[in-house]
């Protein structure tokens, strides 16, 4: 296998598989390493310590006075998340990001948000991973609790409910909820506010 820098994200960004035994895994190990001591620094200051939001820049590689992020807060893998205008990220979040995660501008979460973008193989479950990046289009709005599988995207203005498993691809102005995740109803488009 090649291990030129970088290589661990192609095969991430095409699904994977990866395999933690070579080589080329050495980078992600590295990037997990320095995403778990920046999260425990931030989550070890006190909410009202400006601070935090510094650990959380160094994760992210960038300045985060349009995004919010309440601790406690995990992320495995700060270099793989993107994020547009106007995040908000309520505590307790999990974000599992090898696969890539991108947050378009206005998307919100209520507390306890997880996020998978890595699977394991079947077979080889102890050694071999694949991806599948997650999305949150514009204004999405995300319930307490709810949890995302790798590959999923959330529509525009879609709002997916309380306790939700999304397995699948909301659509935008979409109101999904259950486990695994339905679409319910959809929302008025002229309805909604920015």
């Amino acid at each position: 296998m090649d291990d030129k820098k970088g290589f661990v994200y192609e095969l991430m960004d095409q699904g994977g598989p990866t395999d933690n035994r070579e080589p080329y895994f050495k980078e992600a190990v590295e990037e997990m390493m320095r995403a778990r001591t920046l999260c425990a620094k931030a989550n070890a200051a006190l909410p009202d310590d400006p601070a935090y939001i510094g650990y959380l820049e160094e994760l992210f590689g960038r300045k985060l006075d349009d995004v919010r992020i309440l601790t406690p807060f995990i992320c495995d893998f700060g270099n793989r998340v993107k994020f547009g205008k106007g995040v908000f990220i309520n505590h307790s979040a999990i974000l599992s990001a090898s696969g890539g995660i991108e947050f378009e501008d206005g998307v919100m979460s209520a507390p306890g948000l997880r996020i998978a973008t890595i699977n394991h193989d079947m077979n080889e479950r102890h050694t071999k991973y694949t991806y599948g990046k997650v999305l949150f289009k514009k204004n999405a709005w995300l319930g307490m609790n709810v949890t995302i599988c790798p590959g999923v995207t959330i529509g525009e203005y879609a709002v997916v409910a309380a306790g939700a498993v999304v397995t699948k691809d909301v659509p935008d102005y979409a109101v999904a909820g259950g486990v695994p995740a339905k679409v319910i109803r959809y929302l008025d488009p002229k309805e909604q506010k920015e």
